[in-house]
């Protein structure tokens, strides 16, 4: 009996959690770039764009959080995107 772990590495295959997050990853970036619905470019917003002066941080690409008081809420979109 051999794993398949090997397999994976060789195929540059991730394991599922990283895909999840890989995927979720791409949504947001393109969401920033304006590749996506408008309702989901709503979603992911930059501090840069919220804040009424310019900062020195306006330079990093960090999107605001949204607090959610459930863990259904922490895995919507609009929370898990930005945070990741």
């Amino acid at each position: 009996m051999e794993h398949i772990t090997p397999v994976l590495r060789e195929l540059h295959w991730l394991p599922v959690r990283q895909r999840i997050d890989f995927k979720l990853a791409v949504l947001v970036h393109r969401a920033l770039h304006g590749q996506l619905q408008q309702y989901l470019v709503e979603n992911c917003q930059l501090l840069t764009d919220i804040g009424r002066r310019s900062l020195r941080s306006a330079d990093v690409l960090t999107c605001a959080t949204v607090r959610t008081r459930t863990r259904l809420g922490d895995r919507s979109f609009s929370v898990a995107g930005p945070c990741l």
